[in-house]
């Protein structure tokens, strides 16, 4: 989407005496026009919040934080906003996305080249807040004081796909904390073959610091194993500001008076705040509801909606001492970070072994500031981020778990991210990755939860596998069929109990690194039907009227090493054979697409039967029915053509 016509480019001090506590200034840094008469604002926001109040002691070391004379803590943060220039063609509602380290995707998951946001009058709103982000690119950041003084334990877990010398003590792109002292002979690297095996320590001979955030090995780091570097570092950022700043920007902007410092006669409108965020981002809002932050200053509920997209039964490391927020948790990605800790459901359950009581929404029910909540996650998430266990018993044993404030959808037969055609194999990748893409549906869901937010009208009932109709089943009682060349995983990712010491819960301090580990929590995935594809949830015509298998997982290439593990993020898919002489050759036991569909126009008719379903159940928005066709058309092409 461009943006255009004028721009702003001197810094403007927005009414900083008019503003409410936390939020003391609103720095303009640019306006541009967008289409459908909207405009683009660009901004910094510039927060000072007092440590004392009640509101702000689950702050990890927020009392460590550098003061200003009125006993304020501090800090900034980037603010971008798309919002009607004509407050009467809004339809009153934030629609805020957590942005998934420093970006915004918003746009992209819910528009089909129709800037369908934009004609649904939503201000949209992203704020930066994650502290460690890479120096380079044009990321939403924020800009936190430090704990001076606060030293701690930092674990870095690498797993190279090829061949390298050296690896950054960051995730991914993101800055790491310093080594505090190289020859500290506490630190150490060790070396696994798998999530769940033994560490074997690296002598400290064979590698070495190549600077205070690098580190190098004799011999390289060998694709598909799990290294950790466990080191001491000092003077941590006080990440957890990242989910004040959250929670105070909304409290503000729905402050209707003092909202119209920034957003003009359009702030007077804003009456509810939905937020939105994915994978990471999803995670971020179900620990922000577990920890107690929609609830503001003084004492008002901050978002109305919370959509947690595709964060599976996960939190995350948001806001605890020496903290990674871009560490989630995989089968052979960022294992045991503090991403699946229990409780996983919004209901108090008590686990027996630990004796812990507790539920996702226990706070936010005591203090009366539960929104309304959407979770959606697909194949993918119950395969490698154990999503089952936000609707099950802690034995795997019934459904439990989900409030009446929530809703559960599944996207079935989905990956991580939304699919492509054609499917393709990656470098990565034993087989193609899952093509269904899922953002059609996300688009009817959205419209169904606004409603349900703004004016109480009841969004479609939840749909997701269930233990007690044989839709949820162990790994092992998966009946899979046998695709020629195709394997299951060794295992999914699995949630265990972690003990990071007695401090970390309530204080945020670890105090051994890696975790001692417990028993894990049973992890059920969706069954599937005879051609492999999962019978339960939100069937989108390309799992409903099939061309082939789509599965949530994938293997890892056997050149990037461990070839019967899960490849992070990724599903597959396998084609059926296109007549039964081709499949009885392969030894496939699923029907040919000659057996299936007598022709294109069934095949179609079949698809325009599963679109109608979709709409009149309300997960799917009329105006989509022509394109899902369309695309259902390319893809018996593709398939038939191959």
């Amino acid at each position: 989407m461009a943006f255009m016509l004028f721009r702003v480019c001197v810094w403007f001090v927005l009414g900083a005496a008019l503003l409410p506590a936390a939020v003391k200034k609103v720095y303009l840094v640019e306006r541009t026009d967008a289409p459908r008469n909207y405009e683009r604002i660009t901004a910094k926001v510039h927060f000072a919040i007092d440590p004392k109040l009640p509101a702000n002691q689950s702050i990890r070391d927020i009392g460590m934080a550098p003061r200003n004379a009125d006993g304020l803590v501090e800090f900034t943060s980037d603010l971008e906003v798309l919002k009607p220039r004509d407050p009467a063609k809004g339809n009153g509602t934030i629609l805020y996305e957590v942005s998934n380290r420093g970006g915004k995707g918003m746009l992209n998951m819910f528009e089909r080249g129709d800037e369908y946001l934009l004609e649904q009058g939503y201000t949209l709103v992203w704020l930066g807040w994650q502290f460690d982000l890479p120096k380079e690119g044009s990321l939403l950041r924020i800009e936190l004081p430090k704990a001076t003084g606060a030293t701690g334990i930092v674990r870095s877990e690498y797993v190279p796909v090829t061949k390298v010398d050296v690896y950054s003590l960051g995730d991914r792109t993101m800055q790491a904390y310093p080594v505090s002292n190289p020859e500290d002979p506490a630190t150490q690297m060790t070396i696994r073959d798998a999530p769940d095996g033994p560490r074997r320590v690296i002598p400290r001979t064979q590698w070495r610091f190549v600077d205070e955030t690098r580190v190098g090995l004799t011999g390289g780091f060998q694709p598909g194993k799990l290294y950790e570097v466990i080191y001491r570092a000092k003077d941590p950022a006080i990440v957890g500001l990242g989910m004040a700043a959250t929670r105070d920007l909304i409290s503000f902007l729905k402050g209707k008076a003092d909202s119209t410092i920034l957003l003009g006669d359009q702030g007077r409108y804003l009456k509810n705040a939905i937020g939105f965020g994915t994978s990471q981002s999803g995670r971020f809002l179900r620990t922000f509801l577990y920890m107690g932050f929609n609830r503001d200053e003084n004492g008002r509920r901050v978002f109305d909606g919370v959509w947690a997209h595709v964060a599976g039964a996960g939190r995350g490391s948001f806001n605890h001492r020496f903290a990674q927020p871009s560490r989630d948790g995989h089968r052979m990605t960022n294992t045991f970070y503090p991403s699946d800790l229990f409780p996983f459901a919004d209901l108090r359950m008590l686990d027996p072994d630990t004796k812990e009581d507790d539920g996702l929404l226990s706070k936010a029910l005591e203090e009366n500031v539960v929104p309304r909540i959407f979770y959606t996650n697909g194949s993918y998430e119950y395969w490698g981020r154990a999503a089952s266990l936000i609707h099950t018993s802690l034995d795997g044993k019934k459904d439990d778990g989900i409030s009446g404030h929530s809703r559960v959808y599944y996207l079935t037969g989905t990956q991580h991210g939304p699919g492509r055609w054609p499917a393709a194999k990656t470098a990565e990748t034993a087989y193609p990755a899952n093509p269904n893409d899922y953002r059609f549906l996300l688009r009817g869901l959205l419209a169904a939860f606004t409603k349900w937010v703004v004016s109480n009208e009841a969004p479609p009932p939840s749909s997701y596998p269930r233990i007690d109709q044989q839709q949820l089943v162990a790994p092992p009682a998966l009946n899979f069929p046998k695709i020629p060349g195709v394997r299951l995983p060794r295992a999914p990712h699995q949630a265990w109990r972690v003990d990071y010491g007695s401090d970390f819960k309530h204080d945020g301090i670890i105090a051994f690194d890696p975790p001692k580990v417990g028993k894990a929590f049973p992890t059920l995935v969706p069954a599937v039907d005879a051609d492999g594809n999962e019978v339960a949830g939100l069937r989108a015509p390309d799992v409903a009227v099939p061309l082939g298998t789509f599965t949530g997982w994938n293997l890892r290439d056997p050149a990037t090493g461990a070839p019967t593990e899960i490849q992070s993020m990724t599903g597959g898919f396998h084609p059926f054979a296109r007549t039964k002489a081709e499949r009885e050759a392969k030894k496939d036991p699923r029907p040919s697409l000659e057996e299936r569909y007598a022709s294109k126009d069934e095949y179609l008719k079949k698809v325009e039967a599963a679109i109608d379903g979709l709409i009149a159940g309300r997960y799917l928005l009329e105006r989509d029915r022509t394109a899902l066709r369309e695309r259902a058309a390319a893809h018996w092409d593709s398939i038939s053509a191959q």
